[in-house]
């Protein structure tokens, strides 16, 4: 991985911070222009691969009252299962991506900066293999700053749910 320093805790959201810290999740904060946290735009210029970056997707289910979200955490290699998996999960006929206003509604946080720490309210999905990588690096709650740590952290957040095949990976159809 390119030279990429860890900064203070303080570039992080309050709420985000917080949560890593109530949970005794070890991790390094790294700074991240806003125009490169994007996951494949930050991968190419940090030199990490897209297997080590776990991505934060809100998934929503609009089509029942009230109206369902849950948080989803991914490898950057694969796609999340909405139209199975997680409609499964969430035991509705129909889910989407939630687009930008309602995941900001939703978490507070920015696409490009989601991270599952901080948020509560919705369920948060983690796919299996996401806990097979040595580390990953992932949202920071906003979208200057990303979080290294090892992958089992998330599991000490209250209400996960490791879910084997809620991706798919790039092979899949």
């Amino acid at each position: 991985m390119a030279k990429h320093d860890a900064v203070s805790a303080d570039i992080l959201m309050p709420s985000v911070r917080d949560a890593l810290a109530v949970h005794s999740i070890a991790h390094e904060v790294l700074p991240c222009a806003d125009e490169l946290s994007d996951t494949a735009v930050f991968c190419a210029h940090y030199n990490v691969a897209l297997g080590q970056a776990a991505n934060t997707i809100v998934v929503t289910s609009r089509k029942v009252e009230p109206s369902v979200q849950a948080v989803c955490v991914v490898l950057g290699t694969t796609r999340l299962d909405v139209n199975r998996k997680v409609k499964e999960l969430l035991g509705v006929k129909r889910a989407s991506f939630a687009d930008a206003e309602l995941t900001v509604e939703c978490t507070g946080m920015a696409i490009g900066g989601v991270t599952p720490f901080g948020i509560s309210g919705m369920p948060i999905y983690v796919d299996s293999a996401v806990l097979e990588q040595p580390e990953v690096i992932m949202g920071g709650g906003n979208r200057t700053s990303k979080l290294r740590l090892a992958p089992d952290g998330l599991t000490r957040l209250p209400g996960v749910v490791v879910v084997e095949g809620l991706a798919k990976g790039p092979e899949a159809g």
